[in-house]
């Protein structure tokens, strides 16, 4: 019984100090990107996300997804590329709903951005979610990802897509650096979901500059080809 003894106090002593370690570590200061997570107007670039509208369309009817933000944008209308969101992003990771309870996002301020999002659940989402990480106001917010929006040209042969088309991520790249002087392979990511192209994703400056975006770009889809649903509606 002795030996069992002194054996448990020795492994006791081999225990605590891993402990107090692993404690430590708990409690050490955080990084600079830690400091200010979610501290609003606190990020380092904006990611400007366009959504292929035909894939997300697809998708959703696949998922048995008939919600109104999907019969809005998915009904007659015949959307392209639509504005998914301009989202705040720190080099390594991003913040999100940096104020809880958002501050209300006015209707009229929702229903001018329509055109460009076609959906009204989407952009309370993206006020809530990305919106109040950017440091302002609802008009300020939205009258930024108009100009992003205005800042990037989509290139003509994806405007009027009438029929389902397989492309190579890699090509859609060029043809958007093509149409966009000044835009860089370091600059944009296409993603995609298993077979359809999703997004094209362009990283700007806090002054809506194109600029690089390692983490972003190491997102991108790694297929060879995916497929573009055509636009559909009219």
């Amino acid at each position: 019984m002795a030996q069992v003894s002194l054996l448990s106090r020795f492994r006791r002593l081999l225990i605590l100090p891993v402990v107090a370690a692993a404690l430590s570590l708990a409690v050490m200061p955080s990084s600079a990107q830690d400091r200010r997570q979610n501290a609003p107007g606190q990020f380092d670039f904006y990611v400007l996300s366009l959504s292929w509208s035909p894939s997300f369309c697809e998708a959703a009817r696949e998922r048995g997804n008939t919600g109104r933000s999907q019969q809005v944008q998915c009904g007659g209308r015949p959307f392209s590329f639509v504005v998914h969101g301009l989202w705040p992003q720190y080099e390594r990771g991003f913040p999100d709903y940096c104020q809880r309870p958002s501050p209300r996002l006015p209707r009229n301020i929702m229903t001018s951005m329509l055109d460009l999002m076609p959906a009204p659940g989407l952009i309370y989402n993206e006020w809530d979610k990305h919106g109040t990480c950017s440091g302002l106001g609802p008009r300020g917010y939205f009258e930024a990802i108009r100009k992003a929006r205005a800042a990037v040209k989509i290139p003509a042969e994806y405007l009027e897509l009438t029929q389902t088309r397989t492309v190579a991520p890699a090509a859609v790249e060029s043809a958007f650096i093509k149409a966009n002087p000044g835009l860089s392979e370091a600059a944009i990511a296409v993603t995609c979901d298993r077979t359809r192209l999703s997004e094209v994703r362009i990283c700007m400056t806090k002054d809506l500059q194109f600029r690089a975006c390692d983490e972003i770009d190491r997102r991108a889809c790694r297929r060879g080809t995916v497929t573009m649903p055509p636009v559909r509606g009219g």
